[in-house]
């Protein structure tokens, strides 16, 4: 998940992974920084012999609102 943050740039949170966190300065570097932190937080599941989590039961989707300002 991208989230655009006030100050500029993306932060990349990746929810199947607790505390998977990252960022970027574009849309592309942020995808880039959260595959590569993705593969790092595998590695160590993996290195340390615990399960890796999957987001096959995740539903996705965008919750439209409307509020006056």
């Amino acid at each position: 998940m991208l989230r655009p943050e006030p100050e500029g740039g993306y932060a990349a949170l990746v929810p199947a992974l607790p505390g998977c966190v990252t960022y970027g300065r574009t849309v592309d570097e942020a995808r880039e920084m959260a595959r590569d932190a993705m593969s790092g937080y595998i590695s160590s599941l993996r290195k340390h012999k615990d399960p890796v989590p999957t987001d096959e039961d995740t539903l996705v989707a965008s919750l439209g609102l409307e509020y006056s300002r």
